[in-house]
């Protein structure tokens, strides 16, 4: 995490000027002239350990208070490549001063932490989308977009335990060029995430809107999703994450088969488990999960094909989904990495399984230049079970391959390209896709 600005300005007024506003109200008085401490400081300067006020000087026969002299002391105890002699000379200096070195750590420690108990993380990205699906008559339809988004993601401090986190969006669609007095529905700021976040040795819990991105990979849910409630995670090797609560399906009348002119204005309630394990020492990772959702939105949608819209009539419409899934995945080397992942959504009657299989190489590093990474993908996304997965370049309800690679040609700037090639699982019809998009982090 960075430091905010706040923070630079603050630590550079407590340690660079420190001896001009923190002396002009210094509750200690001045070190006698004749005091042993300046020919012990004067010896360490000479060694190099320390710079007296900054510019190499004592500023001549002036005397300095205990508290300027302190400071100099706190600096060379720093140092970790002085010699013995030096050691030996610093030590006394810290006993002499000790009670000016543990009101200057109170002061300067207590600075710090309170300019660091707020820090901001963000991106602005553009995406840009070309989807090609062919229709029944054969001909071709093209849906193109191209938005701008700006996150910032807070993260306050509350203790050495718990911190507040949030994420806020701003998107716009250039494809028009208007802006939100237009009436521009894509124009807009949301408070996608808050929650509370508590880390404890082997266990970690999440309170509030938090995001919801599980072991698949985006088979079963995207890293974008976000759910209302709660979590715990346990485990160190294994790791075991609970969750309970909602999340909105409003925003997921999408895909090449899901909208089957049905508005979604629902939300769902969630209760899940995964299971992980992966060590650094060893080349395999996997683990298993359960889902179960339910909601009014999922009546018809998941119990057949009985009309032409997608809807069922029986009193016994399906509103739950029960997905389970598994996922394994295992590391060549440094470089390669192959990994799979299925999902089955036991609730519903059609298009209730998805799977993928990614072969990844390297990958880049947005905070090293000229890291790069590719991948190639087999992805087969029933409509039913992946209602909440990853659309980049594939599309829910479509099987196909898939390609991509990413590249960082600045620091902390992120160029990356997909490119999708199959068909609608239930239809048969054409569907190809091309995706990129460039970040910058901050």
């Amino acid at each position: 995490m960075k430091k905010t600005l706040v923070s630079a300005l603050t630590t550079a007024l407590v340690v660079g000027a420190a001896s001009t506003t923190f002396a002009a109200a210094n509750p200690f008085s001045d070190v006698p002239a004749d005091h042993w401490a300046y020919d012990a400081v004067s010896q360490l300067a000479a060694d190099g350990v320390i710079e007296g006020y900054g510019d190499t000087t004592f500023r001549g026969n002036q005397s300095i208070t205990r508290y300027e002299m302190a400071q100099m002391v706190a600096k060379a105890m720093a140092k970790t490549d002085v010699s013995a002699a030096d050691k030996a000379l610093i030590d006394k200096l810290a006993a002499e001063f000790s009670d000016e070195l543990n009101n200057l750590g109170v002061r300067v420690s207590n600075l710090e932490r309170n300019a660091d108990m707020v820090k901001w993380n963000g991106q602005a990205r553009y995406t840009y989308r070309n989807l090609r699906t062919e229709q029944e008559n054969g001909s071709k339809d093209r849906d193109n977009s191209d938005k701008l988004l700006l996150r910032l993601e807070p993260s306050a401090e509350v203790n050495d335990h718990w911190h507040v986190k949030a994420r806020l969006d701003a998107t716009t669609g250039m494809s028009d060029d208007k802006g939100a007095g237009d009436n521009h529905d894509e124009d807009k700021v949301s408070l996608k995430r808050v929650y509370a976040q508590g880390n404890y040795k082997n266990f970690q819990t999440q309170l509030g809107k938090f995001g919801l991105y599980t072991p698949e990979q985006g088979l079963v849910f995207d890293s974008d999703n976000s759910m209302s409630g709660a979590n715990v995670t346990f485990g160190n090797a294994l790791k075991t994450t609970i969750y309970a609560g909602r999340i909105d399906v409003t925003d997921q009348e999408k895909g090449y088969d899901l909208n089957r002119n049905r508005n979604f204005d629902d939300t769902a309630n969630m209760q899940g488990i995964t299971l992980q394990y992966a060590t650094p020492a060893s080349k395999w990772s996997g683990g298993a999960a359960y889902y179960h959702l339910n909601t009014n939105d999922f009546v018809g949608l998941t119990d057949g094909l009985n009309n032409k819209e997608g809807y069922t009539n029986g009193k016994n419409d399906e509103d739950n989904a029960n997905i389970w899934s598994a996922n394994l995945g295992y590391n060549f080397d440094n470089t390669s990495r192959l990994f799979a992942a299925y999902a089955n959504n036991t609730s519903a009657d059609n298009l209730d399984k998805s799977w993928q299989a990614i072969y990844s190489y390297k990958g880049a590093q947005p905070e090293n230049k000229n890291t790069w990474g590719a991948y190639a993908a087999y992805r087969y996304l029933g409509t039913y079970t992946s209602i909440f997965g990853t659309e980049d370049a594939q599309v829910v309800g479509a099987k196909g391959w898939e390609v991509g690679a990413n590249y960082a040609p600045f620091h902390n700037v992120l160029a990356t390209a997909k490119y999708f090639n199959g068909k609608g699982i239930d239809s048969d019809r054409d569907v190809d896709t091309l995706w990129g998009r460039i970040q910058f982090f901050f």
